[in-house]
C-alpha cells in the first residue's frame, strides 16, 4: 500500500488584503483563495481583522465547502484580512494544523499564513521548545510565529520583528502576517516561492502567491516582491525594508513554472502559460519522434503540449476529457484507488488518438505510477504508438523547500535509467526536457534545480523527515 507521501504535493497558497476603510474583506478573501484553490486542497482559513478584533474559521475541505455564506457573513467587515489554503508539506493535514496560525502576546496578536518549508525548522523548534516555547500545531510555520513573537518581544515594531526573524530562517517562505495595526508580506531572500502585490480601484492593497489571485478580487498587478523583501502597509502608508535582499542567489522554485502555478499567472515577469509553451518547443527539438497527434496530460501538461505541436509542426489534439469534480489523483491514500481515481478524472477522446502513434505531454514523474495507468488508458484507446515527453528533467533529489517528497524512495527517476523508466510505465519511447533547458523557464535563468540534480542553494538538513514533528507531539 502506497502513502501520500509518494506522490507529488502541491503547495500552499497565501492571501492578504488591506482596505483603507472598513469593508467586506471577508468576500475578497475568498474569491482570492478560491483562485488559489488548486494550490492546497485539504485545508482553509481566513482571519479578519476589525481594528484589532480578530475573527477567525479554518477547516479542512475546499474554499467553497468552508466558507458558506453563514460563515463569510459571520467573520463581519474590517480593513485587514489574511487567508490560507493548504497542502500538508510539514505537518499532518488535520484541523489542528490549517491555517492562518493565530498568536497572542502581551504586545498585541498576530495571524500568519506560510507558504514553503523551512530547511532549519528541526533545529529552530529544539531550541524553541528548550526556551520554554510550546508549540499547538506540527508545522513549520508555527516555528516562524514564535521566532517572530520572540524577536516582538524585544523590539519596537512588528516588520523589525519579521526582519530579525527571518536572520534565522533557512528554506522557502513567502509570509502574509497581520497584526493589530499592520499588515506585512515577506519573501525568503532565495525567492523559493512567489508572492505578488496589487491594488484595487477602491485603494485596497493586496498580496498572494499569484497573480490569478489578483485577477479574481479585482485588483491590478503591481509588482512582485523581490527576494528577501519585507512589506508593510499600514495608514501610515507602505514602506519596503530591503536589508535581505540580495544576500542569497535568486531561485524560484522550478515547478512553480512546470506544474504547481494556474497557466494565467505571471511569476517574476514570466507568463506561466507562456513559459510552459516554450519548454514543449524545447522538448521537440531535444527529443523529436515521427508521429501523427500530440496531446497533453491535464491541466499542466497543455501548453507544453502545445508548444511542441508547434515546434515539430505535428498536429495538437485534445487528448483527454478532464472530470473537473475529481481530485488530483495523489489524494488517493493508496495505489488501488489512485489508479481508480485516475479512470473517474481523465478519459481518452478515442477519435483523437485510435490507430495513432501519439505524442504524450506530461510535467514530471514521480513515481511513475499515474502515467503508467494513462498510458494503459491510451492503449485500451486504440493508440498505435505511444511517445511520452516530459517537460522537465527526471526528477532525483528530495525537496527541502516546500513539496512532500522527502526520500530518494519515492522517485523512480533515482533508480531507474529513462530506457528502464519508459519500459516500466509501457511507453514506446521516453524524453526529459534537459537541464540546460530547464532553466529557461525563468526570464534570468535564475530557477532552483535541486530536484532534478541541480545541487541545492541552501544546507540541507540534518533531520530529514518532513513529518518529523508529528511524533514528538505525540511523545
Amino acid at each position: 500500500m502506497e502513502s501520500k507521501q509518494d506522490a507529488l504535493h502541491e503547495e500552499c497558497g497565501v492571501f492578504g488584503a488591506y482596505a483603507p476603510v472598513k469593508t467586506d474583506l471577508a468576500a475578497l478573501c475568498y474569491y482570492g483563495l478560491f483562485a488559489l484553490q488548486h494550490r492546497g486542497q485539504e485545508s482553509a482559513g481566513i482571519v479578519l481583522n476589525d481594528q484589532g478584533c480578530f475573527t477567525a474559521c479554518r477547516e479542512t475541505g475546499l474554499v467553497s465547502e468552508i466558507f458558506t455564506p453563514a460563515r463569510l457573513a459571520g467573520l463581519g467587515q474590517g480593513n485587514m484580512a489574511v487567508g490560507h489554503v493548504r497542502y500538508a508539506t510539514t505537518g499532518a493535514d488535520s484541523r489542528r494544523n490549517a491555517q492562518p496560525l493565530l498568536v497572542n502576546h502581551h504586545k498585541g496578536r498576530m495571524a500568519l499564513c506560510h507558504n514553503g518549508n523551512l530547511v532549519n525548522a528541526y533545529e529552530l523548534r529544539t531550541f524553541l521548545e528548550e526556551q520554554g516555547s510550546i508549540f499547538h500545531t506540527t508545522t513549520d510555520s508555527e516555528v516562524i510565529a514564535h521566532l517572530i513573537v520572540r524577536e516582538r518581544l524585544r523590539c519596537g515594531s512588528i516588520e523589525e520583528a519579521v526582519c530579525r526573524a527571518m536572520e534565522h530562517l533557512v528554506g522557502a517562505y513567502s509570509l502574509v502576517i497581520c497584526s493589530s495595526r499592520k499588515l506585512m508580506a515577506a519573501r525568503d531572500p532565495n525567492g523559493f516561492r512567489p508572492l505578488c502585490m496589487g491594488k484595487r480601484p477602491d485603494g485596497a492593497l493586496l498580496f498572494a502567491s499569484e497573480t490569478c489571485a489578483l485577477d479574481a478580487a479585482g485588483a491590478v498587478y503591481v509588482r512582485d516582491l523581490l527576494p528577501g523583501e519585507v512589506v508593510t502597509v499600514s495608514k501610515e502608508g507602505i514602506c519596503s525594508d530591503k536589508r535581505h535582499c540580495n544576500k542569497s542567489p535568486k531561485t524560484l522554485c522550478a515547478f512553480e513554472y512546470i506544474y504547481f502555478s494556474r497557466p494565467d499567472s505571471v511569476l517574476d515577469g514570466v507568463s506561466v502559460s507562456l513559459a510552459r509553451q516554450k519548454a514543449g518547443a524545447r522538448l521537440a527539438q531535444e527529443h523529436p519522434v515521427d508521429a501523427d497527434v500530440v496531446i497533453g496530460v491535464p491541466d499542466s501538461g497543455l501548453d507544453a503540449a502545445i508548444g511542441y505541436a508547434r515546434e515539430s509542426g505535428i498536429p495538437y489534439a485534445m487528448g483527454f476529457t478532464k472530470n473537473k469534480y475529481i481530485a488530483r489523483t495523489f489524494i488517493a491514500p493508496n495505489q488501488a484507488l489512485r489508479e481508480a481515481a485516475v479512470n473517474l478524472k481523465l478519459n481518452p477522446i478515442r477519435s483523437a488518438v485510435a490507430g495513432k502513434r501519439v505524442v504524450l505531454i506530461d510535467d514530471s514523474i514521480v513515481r511513475g505510477t499515474t502515467c503508467r495507468r494513462i498510458i494503459t488508458l491510451l492503449r485500451q484507446a486504440g493508440a498505435q504508438e505511444i511517445h511520452m515527453r516530459v517537460s522537465a528533467p527526471p526528477f532525483v533529489s528530495p525537496c527541502w523547500y516546500g513539496t512532500n517528497i522527502d526520500s530518494p524512495g519515492a522517485l523512480i527517476a533515482s533508480q531507474f535509467s529513462v530506457r528502464e523508466i519508459g519500459e516500466q510505465i509501457g511507453a514506446d519511447s521516453l524524453g526529459y526536457l534537459s537541464l540546460e533547458h530547464a532553466k529557461a523557464y525563468a526570464a534570468d535563468g535564475r530557477v532552483c534545480l535541486a530536484c532534478f540534480g541541480g545541487g541545492y542553494p541552501t544546507a540541507i538538513p540534518a533531520h530529514g523527515e518532513k513529518a518529523r514533528f508529528e511524533g514528538k507531539i505525540k511523545g
